[in-house]
C-alpha cells in the first residue's frame, strides 16, 4: 500500500498545535489583552521525525468609545 495518513503524527501535530495555542491565550491574559487576532499556524520544517509548529497572532487591547 502507498500513501495514507500516518495517524500517530495527525495526533501529535493536534497536540501540539493545542498546547501551541495554550501557551498564546496564556500568554495574551498575562498582557491583559482583549483578544488575539489575524492567529497564524506554520509548519516551517519536518525533518526525519521530528517537526516544528508555530501559532503566532496580535494580541490586542479594546477601547470603549463612549469614554471618547
Amino acid at each position: 500500500m502507498v500513501g495514507g495518513e500516518l495517524t500517530e503524527y495527525t495526533d501529535m501535530m493536534g497536540s501540539a498545535r493545542t498546547a501551541a495555542t495554550d501557551r498564546m491565550i496564556a500568554r495574551a491574559l498575562e498582557v491583559e489583552a482583549d483578544a488575539t487576532i489575524n492567529v497564524r499556524y506554520m509548519t516551517p520544517s519536518v525533518v526525519g521525525s521530528a517537526a516544528e509548529l508555530l501559532v503566532y497572532g496580535t494580541a490586542v487591547k479594546l477601547s470603549d468609545c463612549s469614554e471618547t
